[in-house]
This record gives C-alpha cells, structure tokens and sequence, in this order.
C-alpha cells in the first residue's frame, strides 16, 4: 500500500487524489450577487447537508491551487451573506459543468449556461428554475481554512426557504428518489448519476466556451435538442468555419443526402447523435450548415 505525506507532495497531485477518493460528491450550484447585483452562478462539490435543526448546508468554493485567487462566489457570500443552493440533476448537468468556465466578473452565468433566473422569496440572490429543489439560505458564516492555494472556504448556510419541483415527489409527499434524478462528481471528468453509474463530462476550465446564449435561437429552441446538448454545444470555443462544414459533406454523402430532405427535425436528430457521441464540433457543422 502507498503512504502519502500531504505536506511532500504538490497541492494539484494531493487534490486530484482527495477527489479521486471521496466520492460520490454531492454538487451545490451556488447562485449569488455581487455587491452590485450582478448574478452569479457556479457549482462546487466539497458540499453536503450537516444540521437539520437549524437546516444546515455546507459548501467550500476552495482557493484556486494554480494561483491562489478566489472564485467570485466566495467574494459575493462574503459580500452579501446570502446564497441560494441548487440541485443538480442529470437533464441539466452539460449546463452545470458549462457554468464552471471561467468567464470574466460580472460575466452572468445563468445566460452563458442556459438556466433560467428565477427570483427568490426571501434572499437575493436568484434561483435556477430548472433545478429539482433550491434552498434559498443566510450565510452564517465563512470559516477560511488557510491562505495558500487549495485551501478551502466553508460557507455555512441556514436555510430560509426550499423550494421542490412537485413532479419528483412521491405520494407521501417525500422527495422520490427515483425522480430526483440526482448526479455526484467523482475524481477527473467523472460524474455518476445515481440511478444508472458513473459517466464523463469533459471539464471546461481552461477554455471559455461560447456560451447557450450564443446558440442561435432556432437551435435553442429545437423540439429535439436537450438542455444537456444546448450545455455540450455552448462548450465549443468557437463555431466552425465554412470550410470546414464544406468539408463534412464532402466527406459524407448521407449528411448531403439529409439536407436533401430539408427537415428541420432529422438535422437536429444527427446533430443529437454527434453530441451524443462527444463531437459537438461536428454537430455544429450540420446545425450552421442549414443557414447557407
């Protein structure tokens, strides 16, 4: 068995093992405002339930190991002491990861990632309409842990007001666990989805993708496309050139054949099985490729 001594190995290598060894984690979508009003939202998974008198939650928007900055949401908790906590389910869980970019202050992450905002009864802070169950919570307080990269922040709710989505309760009034249909992080780009196992989404911390705001609007609004495909789309860098979508039907006659028919719904149930396939890159092809 190997031994491992925190303090001699470096904090990504200790985080990244930290990760890979507790799970499943459950996954707060923080939202807030800024001291300005500005939305907010991000998701965190050092987080869990710890008190149900008084409803107690925890979440920790951590310090950033490559460079010691820290998340906006922590800023706006300690500016505010409000927060609403969302719950993640697997029809949302592409637009979840998308919000994790790392767009710019002020940068409004309900439009970049698709989610509705919706507004809250007794905080500020908005809610994701979209999400099962949303506590609407005080901060009671923010216990930081250390101030080198990597350290965490504990953000201590009390929960003022939950709201859940009457479709996932059973007939007892209970939270069905069935229904939920919750999903947990894991270690790397691993997720798991509790009614079915485990399943990768690729992290988009080191690119800032074009957003769902940036789809157009007869893509967003397609009768074939999910919220996770919108999520798998808004996380391309940049739309393809029109060389390159020339060179799909180049390459495939069943694509050309396909526009031959014109229907709005088989472009959009190809482009589905590229996504569903991991190549949003080729789905944006076929998607673009109707408008010349």
């Amino acid at each position: 068995m190997r031994s491992i001594d925190p303090k001699e190995i470096p904090v990504p290598q200790m985080h990244q093992l930290l990760l890979g060894a507790v799970g499943p984690r459950p996954i707060a979508f923080a939202s807030t405002v800024d001291s300005e009003g500005r939305p907010n939202l991000s998701p965190f998974s050092f987080f869990n339930v710890f008190s149900a008198n008084p409803p107690v939650l925890i979440f920790s928007p951590a310090r950033r190991g490559r460079d010691n900055t820290v998340k906006h949401t922590y800023t706006n908790c300690k500016a505010t002491m409000e927060v609403v906590i969302n719950v993640v389910n697997y029809e949302m869980v592409q637009q979840v990861s998308l919000s994790s970019t790392e767009y710019d202050e002020g940068v409004n992450e309900f439009e970049k990632a698709g989610f509705t905002m919706l507004a809250s009864e007794v905080v500020k802070p908005f809610r994701v309409a979209e999400s099962p169950v949303q506590f609407e919570c005080r901060i009671n307080e923010v216990v930081e842990l250390g101030a080198e990269g990597g350290a965490g922040n504990l953000v201590i709710c009390e929960v003022l007001k939950m709201h859940i989505q009457d479709e996932i309760l059973d007939e007892n009034g209970y939270i069905d666990q069935h229904k939920i249909d919750q999903v947990a992080r894991m270690g790397g780009n691993w997720y798991t989805r509790a009614i079915s196992g485990m399943f990768e989404v690729p992290k988009p911390l080191q690119t800032r993708g074009i957003g769902v705001d940036a789809i157009p609007e007869e893509v967003r609004n397609s009768n074939v496309l999910t919220g996770n495909d919108l999520g798998k789309l808004g996380n391309v860098e940049k739309f393809p050139s029109g060389e390159e979508i020339k060179q799909l039907f180049r390459e495939s006659p069943e694509i050309a054949e396909l526009f031959e028919e014109n229907s709005k719904e088989k472009i959009h149930r190809k482009a589905k099985e590229y996504l569903e396939n991991n190549k949003p890159a080729e789905a944006w092809k076929i998607l673009l490729a109707k408008k010349k």
